[in-house]
């Protein structure tokens, strides 16, 4: 039975609230989330973030009713489609998606179902009885008969993501006591201060961050000096070329400037330069020479005043 005339105002009202109210919302979905576990999600978000539910129809109608006013939230549209609700907040993105996937249960794969991994079968012994030895045969599996039960030979892969579960594949995991696959509250997309994007943004670090704009960066310097267009990040790059044309250019001609004395006086007389180089090096070397020269001697008149005697006392 659909909603109520009333009750779709009241939904209505109450998502242009939370619209307004909070910065940020997740999309996501709930395919195979219980009610129980709603409950729990719901319970560790309090405080935090407000989960609001609702049917793809009134979802689509109530956005389309604030477009004219913020028409940015028309990049939400395309992605109402399946088991969808919202997660409204104002607090860390990376916190909340934290805490919306990590309620996660355990469950048995049902027929028909789409599994979300791969899923094998380990090797070893099952515990059944010899008479279903052609049930793994039908699907494929080796065994051998081990001690009055049937044993798997080796590992086995009997579900392929992304692919519908069999009804054979689903009796064989669930004989097994195998339950492959666990479900919870996924993320789809994420709306942040009038940007939509994908969940996976969230996992780029700072680091990453900051290298490719430090790449960026690079790259347009780059541009800017071969195409000889100042920019911010090349002007730096265009005055030390420039100070390397002048220095060039003085030291190639009698024309000079203050910074380039210094290069002149060194092209002149570089022995100077290496005397004066050397010279702090070599009285530090014989400073500490008879440092080590005297310690021998600070040895042997010790090793005199122990003894006491002469050889032939």
């Amino acid at each position: 039975m659909g909603a109520t005339r009333a009750q779709k105002e009241v939904y209505f009202t109450k998502l242009k609230e939370l619209l307004a109210k909070y910065p940020s919302l997740f999309l996501v979905n709930v395919d195979n989330v219980g009610s129980n576990q709603m409950h729990q999600i719901r319970v560790a978000l309090r405080g935090r973030g407000i989960v609001l539910m609702g049917k793809n129809t009134m979802v689509r109608r109530a956005l389309r009713t604030v477009l004219a006013e913020n028409p940015q939230y028309e990049r939400l549209l395309p992605h109402i489609k399946g088991n969808i609700g919202f997660v409204f907040t104002a607090d860390d993105l990376k916190e909340i998606r934290s805490i919306i996937v990590a309620n996660k249960v355990a469950a048995p794969a049902r027929a028909g179902a789409f599994a979300p991994k791969d899923v094998s079968v380990p090797a070893g012994n099952t515990g059944m009885e010899p008479g279903k030895t052609s049930f793994f045969q039908a699907l494929g599996i080796p065994t051998k008969i081990a001690r009055g039960t049937i044993e798997i030979v080796s590992d086995i892969k009997v579900v392929t993501a992304g692919t519908r579960v069999g009804s054979s594949e689903a009796t064989l995991l669930n004989m097994l006591n195998i339950s492959p696959f666990t479900y919870g509250m996924t993320v789809v997309q994420i709306y942040d201060q009038g940007n939509a994007f994908s969940p996976s943004v969230l996992d780029v670090d700072e680091k990453e961050l900051v290298d490719r704009f430090l790449s960026g960066i690079k790259s347009i310097a780059a541009l800017s000096l071969a195409l000889q267009y100042p920019t911010i990040v090349s002007v730096t790059h265009s005055l030390v070329n420039s100070y390397k044309n002048l220095l060039g250019i003085a030291l190639a001609t009698e024309y000079t400037f203050e910074g380039a004395e210094k290069a002149k006086e060194y092209l002149a007389n570089p022995e100077a330069f290496a005397a004066a180089t050397t010279a702090p090096a070599a009285e530090t070397a014989a400073a500490e020479a008879p440092k080590e020269e005297a310690k021998p001697a600070e040895e042997e008149a010790e090793s005199d005043e122990d003894m006491g005697f002469g050889l032939f006392d």
